[in-house]
């Protein structure tokens, strides 16, 4: 039986010599003048920038090119990155955190997750925030089988097997410390990111994602139960759209065309899951060799439970509330990583895209 390998274990660590790389990376594209307006899709935005304005512009992915970036593909294939002043926008794919790209100056915008930042800015002081997030709720799950660990609640895990990736250690101790529980309650047993120890019973449970192997293992045939983190006590954001705090600083009007076509291309995403699965699997995955019916499930399941929240409802798809923020830091906080929210999150350029275009709040078709 053969798995697509999993992202649970892509918050690994940033290696050293990534964190201490501090040459900060610049937007590689032209600003364009100061108080210019970008436009979308939306017919009654104001008006344009000049035709390739903001340049080139590279996004580094935190995982292959699947259905979790339909937001992007549909940015791109719909011409939104470009409306919104780019010449073009290359989608590199991962596995990767993108700390390192966005510290060596290879790419302008990296999508990745609190934890992996989070980690990066407390460790080595890395000069990198938080501008928006295209998950709500993080995805990781203690993935198991009905008839093996059947792992439902927390108390569920006390004395079962976990299969945890190395990178996830920390993360996982959290989710117990969250619960009043230590690793003594449990057995940690090393695993990498293919869930064969669950189907095979090595282990009772494995560190998943809940868009990923949740759903592979499921089509394969087993009856999969879930312990979904961000609801038993360790929410965080993830997929965040994060950038160093010198391209804040010289290519802010690059950065909130970015998001303006972020949230157009999310918006399509959010409507039409379907047909963002198809443009992972035939168009920009097409050489991944992705199943059409696992990559609809996925593009479903970020759709309608990581990617739109009461928050989203209210102010928009990517905004932070301060609650998710404080939550996030809490969740940070019990995996040894101690910030304020100054030092991890810039929302005020999501805030001016939403105060320059207040219709984009309304994405539900």
């Amino acid at each position: 039986m053969r798995f697509i390998m999993g992202k649970a274990g892509r918050t690994a660590a940033v290696a050293t010599a990534a964190l201490t790389a501090i040459a900060l990376a610049g937007c590689a594209a032209d600003e364009a003048e100061p108080g210019a307006s970008v436009s979308g899709g939306a017919d009654d935005a104001p008006a344009a920038v000049e035709p390739g304005a903001y340049g080139d512009f590279t996004v580094q992915l935190s995982w292959i090119k699947n259905e979790e970036f339909s937001g992007e593909f549909f940015a791109d294939s719909e011409g939104y990155y470009t409306e919104a002043g780019f010449a073009s926008v290359e989608l590199v794919p991962g596995p990767s955190t993108g700390a390192a790209e966005l510290l060596s100056g290879t790419a302008d915008v990296a999508l990745s997750d609190a934890v992996s930042i989070g980690a990066a800015v407390a460790a080595e002081e890395a000069p990198l925030k938080i501008i928006g997030t295209t998950y709500q709720k993080n995805p990781f799950t203690v993935l198991s089988l009905a008839d093996g660990g059947n792992i439902a609640t927390v108390d569920d895990m006390v004395g079962k097997k976990i299969g945890v990736q190395a990178s996830n250690t920390s993360l996982f101790e959290a989710l117990l410390a969250a619960n009043g529980l230590t690793d003594e309650d449990v057995t940690i047993v090393p695993v990498e990111y293919d869930p064969a120890p669950l189907t095979n019973g090595e282990v009772d449970g494995f560190i998943a994602y809940l868009t990923n192997e949740a759903i592979t293992v499921e089509a394969a045939g087993y009856d999969t139960v879930n312990l979904p983190f961000a609801d038993n006590g360790l929410p965080f954001v993830a997929e965040t759209v994060t950038v160093t705090d010198q391209s804040i600083a010289e290519n802010r009007d690059a950065l909130k065309a970015f998001l303006y076509a972020e949230i157009l291309g999310w918006t399509d995403a959010v409507n039409d899951p379907a047909e963002g699965a198809r443009l992972a699997y035939e168009v920009y995955g097409a050489d991944l060799g992705l199943d059409p019916t696992n990559s609809e499930a996925g593009a479903v399941a970020q759709a309608e439970d990581l990617v739109v929240s009461d928050e989203t409802v209210a102010n928009g798809l990517f905004t932070i509330s301060d609650e998710l923020q404080t939550s996030t830091l809490a969740s940070l906080a019990g995996a040894g990583i101690e910030l304020e929210a100054a030092d991890l999150f810039d929302l005020s350029l999501l805030a001016e895209v939403y105060e320059e275009h207040p219709e984009l709040v309304a994405y539900a078709g």
